[in-house]
């Protein structure tokens, strides 16, 4: 993955598991010894390995890097397992150097094993075990609870990755650092940071469809502020489905779904009412975010004998808003839909319609709504696509970097 000097990232696709780690082979330590029968191959003298820290060292800091050199000869092979996990690396050109790219495990036996070749092809080797210390606390991330309970579906175009942090990150640019985004059809993208417990990815534009995407948040040893390091790692994949974008005009009661840019489906609706905002169906860019096939919907603020109340068992429904803005099927009469908006801010369809809109919705698949004098919120839900670009990279740590 390459990232630029303003912090934006242009995710890469990677076709094996080896893509991960730099080098993989013998081990290399502190010191380093050259194979018995190398010196029948020629007079060359023998390749060295120093591996930092060094062998037998306690207390190392989980953020401080590890740094293999070689004199005499090219490094071959670095294998580097932070408690259990492998940690990659880069070779400089000559392959005379490698320092690993990601954190290691806090409080772990950390081990290395490093090789190098002389001139003549002998063979010199190196290992150093050493000990990281053990924080005095740790952070953890964790998933978007929405796209956590929908693990294994498939996603649509306009997914977002959303990371929540049981404690508030102080060092914001650190953590970004470590959150590691690749896909089989790269493009331009972003993460953002709303506060100091939760950072979210999105893509410029939307993603390709039809492909795989990977989270690797390398926050094992990352630290996120004075004493607080990452706890441990945390790997997510998504499979991107079609790209189903549906367009929305509340003026004139119609929906259009396309399918990978064709459109596959018209769809007569009545929106909000209006007349108030709690009535008025916002407008802009939605994510679809979850669905069931039944919800309770109630007025926001009242109890029954209110004047406004209402409850109501809704069938089919799409939320596309953290507000509680859903597609679903309408109620009752099918006379509004295509004629005129009736609701109390959600999108009704008829029964047939809704049915089918519930089936092929995904989370991710972008809704754009028109013809409504509210627009919905950047943090209204999943609606990060509402802020601009620019405005989006001034929530990175990374982009005035």
């Amino acid at each position: 993955m390459h990232v630029t000097a303003s912090g934006l990232r242009v995710v890469v696709a990677t076709t094996t598991g080896a893509a991960m780690v730099i080098c993989a082979g013998c081990g290399g330590g502190g010191s380093s010894s050259a194979g018995d029968s190398a010196g029948r191959k020629g007079n060359a003298a023998a390749a060295r390995v120093l591996i930092s820290p060094a062998n037998g060292t306690a207390g190392v800091r989980p953020d401080d890097p590890v740094i293999v050199r070689s004199s005499g000869g090219r490094l071959a092979d670095v294998v580097l397992d932070s408690g259990g996990r492998r940690v990659s690396g880069e070779f400089n050109p000559d392959h005379t150097q490698w320092q690993s790219k990601w954190t290691l495990q806090p409080g772990a036996k950390i081990s290395v094993r490093a090789s190098a070749l002389n001139a003549d092809g002998r063979p010199a080797t190196a290992v150093s075990s050493f000990d990281t210390e053990k924080p005095a606390g740790t952070f953890k991330a964790a998933q978007d609870e929405i796209l956590e309970s929908r693990k294994g579906e498939t996603y649509g175009v306009g997914l977002p990755l959303i990371l929540n942090f049981d404690q508030p990150v102080r060092d914001r640019a650190a953590v970004e650092k470590s959150l590691q985004v690749i896909a089989e059809k790269p493009v331009l993208g972003a993460w953002h940071w709303f506060d100091d417990k939760q950072v979210i990815y999105r893509a410029k534009d939307y993603w390709p469809a039809h492909q795989k995407i990977t989270l690797i948040a390398h926050l094992g040893g990352v630290k996120g502020g004075k004493g607080v390091y990452g706890a441990k790692d945390l790997v997510r994949t998504y499979k991107i489905g079609a790209a189903q974008i549906s367009y929305l005009n509340i003026a004139s009661h119609q929906m259009r779904v396309e399918w990978d840019g064709k459109t596959v489906r018209h769809v007569p609706i009545s929106a909000g009412m209006g007349g108030s905002a709690e009535y008025t169906t916002t407008s802009g860019i939605h994510l679809n975010m979850e669905k069931d096939e039944d919800v309770v919907m109630t007025s926001p603020g009242r109890g029954p004998g209110d004047a406004g109340y209402y409850s109501e068992l809704i069938h089919y429904a799409v939320r596309v808003s953290g507000a509680g803005e859903y597609l679903h099927q309408t109620p009752g009469d099918e006379g509004c839909l295509g004629n005129s908006n009736c609701s109390h801010g959600c999108i009704r369809q008829s029964a047939t319609d809704a049915i089918w809109y519930y089936k092929h919705s995904q989370p991710g698949d972008p809704t754009d709504i028109t013809g409504t004098d509210r627009q919905v919120e950047p943090d209204n839900g999943w609606s990060f696509y509402q802020m601009s670009w620019n405005k989006w990279l001034k929530g990175s740590a990374l982009h005035h970097r």
